[in-house]
């Protein structure tokens, strides 16, 4: 088995420069990743100092400051309430990547959970980053960069640009312990692709098996691909360099339509089609001016002057075009048959939602 391995690894850059010459194809890396290798999220709960009046004295900052100090070996008076505009809460987040190991740093972002204004020209005290298992993976402590700012005058007008109660931290964390991976165990890595997709996966496997030999890979469904990979963790390590690398053609996504019908955005698939269908479009408008008129009494008389409304209505209703889509019209017909008519995003989306009901499109209508 291992000589195999070795004359498996032998012949990677020779296939690989063969492999890469195939056009309009995708590397393995770009669209799929490999189970057990991911990054994992740290949290934690800390103080900002430093801050020039722009921090916040609330119950539990209060709290969180005094419990600083006595581990400093400070205790305060019973009843003394600190004066801590100058701290504020944070929690500070991270994404501890993978194979990050003892000693190395990341980047943490640090943001206020109470009312302080500001964190510009704070510094993080020592903070502990835990895990989702609560055990402590970094220590975070550094001074913050803040974008954002804040103004505030005497009459209580304020400007705010950006956010100044988010700050980051370069290289801030400390990472000490390591993140245990599967990714040396087993005889076989798991490519994960990032749009799962049945096709997609079986090629990736043929490919694989293209490249390696028979029986080296198979698609297990439409998002993991198993492909045997050797034990020994250096020749892995090269065995994924190689496979990673192997450039296929991926499979066209189903045919989709999108429709955000907040900001009006409509996205066609290339693969949409729409059986035979006539459709008609018209717009009606509704205009209400009021006019007021003076209404005068007799001379003489007793009445009085009253102002009395006169309301006017018009309706225009646009004549609507209707027009023809013949069978299996591509995404070029429509979208000239919709310009022909004029239509606008909000009555695109009316038409497509009708068409939609009517059976007449191939495909899914998505609105967001």
């Amino acid at each position: 088995m291992i000589r195999t391995q070795l004359l498996i690894l032998g012949f990677l850059t020779f296939l690989s420069a063969a492999i890469a010459a195939t056009a309009s194809a995708a590397r393995i890396k770009d669209i799929a990743e490999i189970s057990g290798v991911r990054s994992n999220q740290l949290i934690g709960y800390g103080l900002v100092t430093g801050l020039p009046g722009t921090g916040e004295s609330t119950p539990f900052t209060d709290q969180s400051f005094n419990a600083m100090l006595e581990r400093f070996g400070i205790q305060l008076p019973p009843g003394t309430k600190p004066k801590t505009k100058n701290v504020a809460a944070v929690i500070v987040t991270a994404d501890l990547p993978p194979f990050a190991k003892q000693g190395q740093t990341v980047d943490v972002t640090v943001s206020s959970i109470g009312a302080a204004k500001s964190l510009r020209g704070g510094t993080l005290v020592q903070t502990f980053l835990k895990g989702v298992d609560g055990n402590v993976y970094a220590v975070a402590q550094g001074n913050l960069v803040v974008s954002g700012f804040s103004a505030s005058g005497a009459d209580g007008s304020k400007l705010v640009g950006n956010n100044p109660a988010v700050g980051l931290i370069s290289r801030g964390a400390t990472v000490e312990k390591e993140v245990p991976t599967p990714f040396g165990r087993g005889d076989y890595i798991t490519f994960n692709l990032v749009d799962p997709d049945f096709t997609t996966a079986q090629r990736l496997a043929d490919t694989v098996n293209n490249f390696l030999g028979p029986n080296m890979a198979s698609a297990v469904d439409s998002t993991s691909i198993k492909v045997r990979a050797p034990r020994d963790i250096s020749q892995r390590v090269a065995f994924l360099s190689a496979v990673e690398n192997l450039e296929f053609k991926t499979a066209d996504g189903a045919a989709k339509i999108i429709v955000n019908s907040r900001t009006g955005t409509i996205v066609v698939g290339s693969h949409v089609r729409l059986k035979p269908a006539a459709v008609t479009h018209g717009g009606m408008t509704v205009a209400i001016k009021e006019n007021w008129n003076v209404s005068q009494p007799n001379p003489y008389s007793t009445g009085q002057t009253v102002v009395t409304p006169d309301s006017d209505i018009q309706v225009k209703e646009k004549k609507g075009k209707m027009f023809k889509f013949a069978p299996g019209p591509t995404l070029d017909e429509l979208v000239r048959a919709v310009n022909e008519v004029g239509a606008a995003p909000s009555d695109l989306m009316a038409i497509l939602q009708a068409l939609k009901q009517a059976g007449a499109i191939e495909g899914q209508l998505i609105i967001i």
